[in-house]
């Protein structure tokens, strides 16, 4: 079935066969993945919203091709649903993440300090606790 999802007209509807960019949203996924450390929502939270945004559309996606596979293709493509439980399986964590960097980039507003500043790690935020 490998073969047939490959070939078909679904994985061909774009001017780049989606091969290609499902190994370009990989590649993103992982760079930007491990760039950083523990503290990255705090110390860095532009990657980290760069990975949540590219996690989130290509988990989505993952599925909808899936989705298509049996539906319009009539087959199904053994490393295109193994890639797509990764897929799936990372967004839950890529979304804690990026909500901590968010939650963190309010309170620096809040504490009246440059929310532009910490969300590229500018400076070292101290914040207090009320």
């Amino acid at each position: 079935g490998t073969q047939k999802v490959l070939t078909s007209s679904v994985s061909k509807a774009l001017p780049v066969p989606d091969a290609i960019l499902g190994a370009f949203g990989y590649l993103v996924d992982a760079v930007t993945g491990v760039i950083g450390g523990t503290y990255r929502w705090k110390k860095m939270p532009w990657i980290v919203i760069v990975f949540g945004i590219a996690i989130g559309p290509l988990g989505l996606i993952s599925v909808l091709l899936v989705i298509l596979q049996p539906v319009l293709v009539g087959a199904w493509c053994t490393l295109c649903l193994v890639t797509a439980v990764f897929s799936v399986v990372m967004i839950s964590p890529a979304v804690d993440e990026m909500l901590a960097s968010l939650q963190y980039l309010q309170r620096v507003k809040r504490s009246g300090q440059s929310m532009w500043k910490a969300f590229w790690g500018k400076e070292n935020i101290h914040l207090t606790v009320n």
